[in-house]
């Protein structure tokens, strides 16, 4: 149902508002179909208006009775405001198009836009243009492509274009204008040309751009001119925009801004002369709101590179970054402070966002818009503005805010005295050696301003540590080796809980103090509730890996998955170290996880490899995972042991521009996706990849095909061999091939075997690992006789023999051979403390010897212990359990 009041709507215009009155006047057609309703037919008449005139003529004809026809049609509700501003947008952009053309035209006599770039930023690169808007674009040239005569200088070229664009567009005639146009945002602006290379702009930006143009950019969007070469340099300067790290130095950089507008502009309650723009809870303020949040999180999560800024909230808001009545409200604040500001711009086509302090002249803006007079509209006002600037106030309270000198010398003795440090005046010199300039990160004065913002609680949260000394050794080694500090003294600013953990991660586990000096920006998978969830399944974790730009390449795949699975491994470490997750259900966590690199890393390396040598028809590469990988339960140390295999025949060829032979195509291929797996980029390294495993292990081929595999398997392989492929599973590889495959290896598995010779092929296997690598310390509950690897030779060997419990998970195979009588029940205990220990000893006691006393308590929790003195006996027991398997197993007296 059409409930437009188009005649109100003129009635209202034609009393209120002497510009719309005048258009009225001047285009008495388009009057006509507004008064009939028939909004459409008026918009397209009004597209049309500059047909047949010169370029400059017809943009401005158009202009005015676009004009005419949005303003109608917002007035009749016919038009809802993002109507209004997608239109005037859109406009923009062919306005815009059209004045280069023109200027490449008139100076070298070609049509064509090549090379010159004009980039929208502000409200015109959100499209959310208001009703008498100037535009900021700024104009970039390619020298080598840009239009020109033999004898121009590219630069001279591109000013003389620049120059009769915007001539085009904002000189003022009989006919109006187009737009106002202000190219003040360009870099270095003061003395720069109009107009400026790629290769400058870039280096600019990379080098040199200050915190406001990076928010500036969030909006940015080619609109006119060569738009394929706009988008490649905004893809080009996207990590200056979005940085990989959370940017909470963003909100003190916005605090300051925001300050000095409310200086220049007012924070006072809405009123006559108010500035609905610039004022306290006003539009900008819900922009900032939105960007400020986006420039923290936006290079972490590309969901919120959103250019419209309601687009933005509700981003914000599905991530959880906000609440979603939080975006409700400002979106609604921000949509009615814009409808406003349309009106007072309609008046006279004026630029302007100040309510008038003439009453006459503010009782016509709030009647334009339906209202009764102007304190109605005073009112509503007042009340918006109000909800925004408690919003917008409680995300800047206290950025930017000078920051007061940490105390140093004698108060900063006195100060760690009142904390319990142990040798106060000491300690208190040591920490003023930080700020010595022999730590490279803390050489800056922003770092060191950040470091005096934490200090006092970072201070306090190391006198609360399990390990004050260990955690300030290791808060010292971490900042040597980080490149900057800067960002992580901000997280911790930002979040202060953080710091608690962080202390408590440097206290305990070694390795990851070790991962944090390494990539200081992997606290920041901790600011969410969601960081202590466990990881999803593989699909959704491979999904989460594989999300990414457009237009990523392969490298930046590979550092892409690096650093999430880094953030990932990190996190459920974390989760370890405070006993928030089972180390069981971690080492499942951990073995998803790296199961979703491979099906990641290996498609593409797939696909990669595919477009130089094309397939193999009939073959396709398949990955085994076996040892922890095969039985889905990795420790934080796990390294990922692969055999590579690959299926149809070894004589086939491929059928890309450069063939290869299938053998040669899949060892090649295997290669390669072992450097994905493995090889350091510029976001470190990954996994280590084990592939010693495969048939003839380091003398034998690294992939062979499923018959070569199954005939080496039945004639060849070792016991041992046959061993480790009990806890084989297929990690890679479509389902046809996986179901070949596991056949193949139930086969191999469930052959009949002479009893004596496995038993002594066992043991003989054993006391070989026992003479060449012993137990590391009382906590290698892997090595330790009675350990793990006992188990597991138990447990293989009632497998191999018997053809049964064939799983490679080894806690079900454990519990098969329960049920059918092999084995004691008090096994899976005895199991499930050892794995329990062995997974966190990784991080807490990586050494196997005794750790401190904290994280011998941090260890007997995660085991499920009260107290270390338990969880000693407990794990002497477990140990005896094992033994007393061993022997009846085997009938050799095992000591432990």
């Amino acid at each position: 149902m059409n409930t437009a009041d188009w005649t109100g709507a003129l009635a209202r215009a034609e009393a209120h508002a002497p510009f719309l009155g005048a258009a009225m006047a001047r285009l008495p057609r388009l009057t006509a179909l507004l008064a009939a309703g028939e909004g459409e037919a008026a918009l397209a008449l009004a597209h049309a208006a500059g047909e047949g005139a010169p370029v400059a003529i017809a943009l401005r004809r158009e202009r005015l009775a676009l004009a005419l026809v949005l303003a109608i049609g917002d007035l009749a509700g016919a038009f809802p405001l993002a109507r209004v501003m997608a239109e005037l947008s859109a406009f923009a952009d062919r306005a815009l198009d059209a004045a280069i053309a023109d200027a490449i035209r008139q100076r070298s006599g070609g049509g064509q836009s090549a090379g010159f770039i004009a980039l929208a930023l502000g409200k015109h690169g959100a499209q959310e243009l208001n009703y008498s808007s100037d535009i900021d674009p700024i104009l970039l040239y390619d020298p080598a492509l840009l239009p020109r005569r033999a004898r121009d200088d590219p630069g001279e070229a591109a000013e003389a274009i620049a120059r009769h664009a915007v001539r085009t567009l904002a000189e003022v005639d009989a006919e109006g204008y187009v737009f106002r146009v202000d190219l003040r945002l360009r870099p270095a602006s003061e003395v720069s040309p109009l107009a400026i290379p790629v290769e400058a702009a870039l280096a600019h930006y990379e080098s040199s751009a200050l915190a406001w143009e990076r928010a500036a950019f969030i909006r940015a969007r080619a609109a006119a001119g060569d738009i394929a070469a706009g988008e490649s340099f905004l893809a080009a300067i996207r990590p200056f925009v979005w940085r990989k790290s959370l940017d909470f130095g963003a909100i003190a950089d916005i605090a300051r801004l925001t300050r000095r507008i409310r200086a220049a502009h007012g924070a006072t309650p809405c009123g006559p002369g108010f500035d609905i723009k610039r004022g306290r809870g006003g539009i900008r303020e819900v922009e900032f709101f939105a960007q400020t949040h986006q420039l923290i999180h936006g290079g972490r999560h590309a969901s919120l590179r959103q250019r419209g800024t309601r687009a933005s909230l509700d981003a914000l808001a599905a991530g959880g970054f906000i609440a979603a009545e939080e975006a409700r409200l400002l979106g609604e604040a921000y949509d009615r402070l814009r409808i406003v500001e349309h009106r007072l711009q309609m008046l006279r086509d004026r630029q302007t966002h100040s309510l008038p302090r003439e009453p006459a002249l503010l009782d016509a803006v709030a009647r334009l818009d339906g209202l009764a007079d102007g304190a109605s509209l005073l009112d509503e006002l007042d009340a918006i503005t109000a909800q925004v600037g408690r919003c917008y106030d409680a995300l800047i309270a206290g950025g930017g805010a000078r920051v007061v000198p940490a105390p140093h010398g004698p108060a900063l003795g006195a100060q760690l005295a009142t904390l319990g440090f142990a040798e106060p005046a000491a300690l208190a010199e040591r920490i003023g050696g930080w700020r010595g300039g022999t730590i490279r990160a803390l050489r800056s004065d922003a770092a060191l301003a950040a470091l005096d913002a934490i200090q006092p609680a970072l201070l306090a949260a190391f006198a609360r540590a399990p390990d004050p000394e260990r955690a300030l050794t290791r808060w010292e080694q971490m900042v040597a080796r980080l490149p900057s500090a800067v960002t992580l003294f901000q997280l911790l600013a930002a979040r202060p809980a953080l710091m608690a953990m962080l202390v408590h991660i440097l206290s305990l586990a070694p390795p990851l103090a070790d991962a944090l000096a390494r990539r200081g920006d992997l606290l920041e998978a901790l600011i969410d509730a969601s960081a202590f969830d466990p990881p999803g399944d593989i699909g959704a974790i491979a999904a989460a890996l594989a999300r990414g730009e457009s237009d990523d390449d392969y490298q930046r795949l590979l550092d892409r998955v690096r650093r999430r699975v880094g953030e990932l491994r990190f996190a459920l470490g974390v989760q370890l170290v405070e006993a928030a997750r089972d180390p069981l259900d971690v080492a499942a966590g951990l073995s998803r996880v790296a199961e979703a690199a491979i099906t990641v890393l290996g498609t593409a390396t797939v696909r990669e490899f595919a477009a130089a040598h094309g397939r193999v028809p009939g073959g396709e590469l398949v990955v085994l995972g076996l040892g922890r990988l095969g039985g889905g339960a990795l420790t934080p140390a796990s390294d990922l042991d692969i055999v590579y295999l690959f299926t149809g025949d070894h004589a086939a060829e491929s059928d890309g521009a450069r063939p290869l032979g299938a053998t040669h195509y899949f060892n090649r291929l295997a290669q390669r996706v072992t450097a994905a797996l493995s090889v350091p980029t510029a976001e470190g390294a990954l996994y280590d990849v084990d592939t010693r495993l495969r048939p003839q292990g380091t003398q034998g081929l690294l992939a062979v095909n499923f018959d070569s595999f199954a005939r080496y398997q039945r004639q060849q392989a070792w016991t041992w061999e046959h061993m480790a492929l009990a806890r084989a599973r297929v990690v890679f590889g479509s389902d046809r091939a996986r179901a070949q495959l596991s056949a193949i290896i139930t086969a191999v598995l469930g052959q009949p075997r002479d009893a004596g010779r496995l038993r002594e092929d066992v043991l003989a296997m054993r006391a070989r690992i026992a003479a060449h690598k012993p137990a590391a310390g009382p906590l290698d509950v892997k090595l330790l006789r009675g350990g793990l690897v006992d188990l597991e030779f138990v447990v293989h060997f009632w497998q191999l023999r018997d053809g049964i419990a064939l799983t490679p998970d080894l806690a079900g195979a454990l519990a098969a051979l329960v049920v059918a009588g092999r084995l004691d029940p008090g096994i899976l205990d005895a199991y499930r403390l050892l794995a329990r220990v062995i997974v966190a000893a990784r991080l807490l006691a990586p050494d196997g010897a005794v750790p401190s006393p904290p994280a011998r308590g941090a260890l007997a929790n995660c085991a499920r212990c009260d107290d270390w003195d338990e969880l000693a006996r407990q794990l002497a027991a477990a140990r005896a359990v094992v033994a007393g398997q061993w022997t009846a197993s085997f009938g050799q007296v095992l000591e432990v």
